[in-house]
């Protein structure tokens, strides 16, 4: 069992994942033409006046241009729509089998451990050991490489779309970047922490559960008798 999980998701679904990446960089391209239709729909539909605008070497007035626009707009948006529901499906195929994968792997390693060492342990922390700590996994599982490549591949795209509209608005849209990239961080760290700190409250409520008394009538919890 590798004690790095990122090695375990690229060793179990390296094909998968890069299918997905593929079907994330197929979405940049969308995504600068999503930005580029409006600004030609404003500049030289809106405000081009009544002359015979050309397009793709075809003649056409500015209403009918404009209605081509509109109709490759929504069909981009679409086809971008349909894509994302795509990967996503196919994000969630992939982290479920995974930590299904993952969760056999675990109860194989316990089953190692001696019979001795179960008395000493609740069956409540290793049952949430198992399921409840495992679940989470399933949405990293699936976008340990794709959500990076995703958030900054959307970054760069937005950025080239404005430098090449006018430097001054990429420099001031770079300017607090820095900034994100020292407080974010930081940031972070602070989830980790309390999410580790949930783990382990979780784990010690779960041994308190599971090591309440039980009879033929009923469990007996902090003075009280569920049947």
């Amino acid at each position: 069992m590798n004690s790095s999980l990122l090695r375990l998701v690229w060793q179990y679904s390296s094909g998968q994942q890069l299918v997905i990446v593929a079907f994330t960089c197929l979405s940049f391209p969308l995504l600068y033409l999503t930005l580029e239709i409006p600004k030609i729909i404003i500049n030289r539909t809106l405000s081009g006046g009544n002359e015979i605008l050309q397009l793709a070497g075809f003649s056409l007035e500015p209403v009918h241009f404009l209605l081509v626009l509109c109709v490759g707009l929504l069909a981009l948006i679409i086809i971008n729509g349909l894509l994302k529901m795509k990967n996503n499906t196919l994000k969630g195929i992939t982290g479920e089998r995974l930590v299904r994968r993952l969760r056999f792997q675990l109860i194989d390693r316990l089953l190692r451990f001696p019979l001795p060492h179960f008395s000493r342990t609740s069956q409540g922390e290793l049952i949430s050991t198992l399921t409840a700590e495992t679940e989470p996994l399933a949405s990293y599982i699936s976008e340990a490489i794709a959500l990076p490549l995703f958030q900054g591949g959307t970054m760069l795209t937005i950025l080239v779309f404005l430098f090449m509209q006018d430097w001054v608005f990429g420099l001031a849209s770079v300017a607090l970047i820095p900034v994100q990239g020292y407080v974010i961080p930081k940031l972070q760290q602070q989830v980790n922490t309390l999410k580790k700190e949930r783990v382990v409250r979780i784990r010690k409520l779960s041994e308190r559960t599971g090591s309440a008394g039980c009879s033929k009538s009923g469990c007996r919890f902090s003075g009280r008798s569920f049947s």
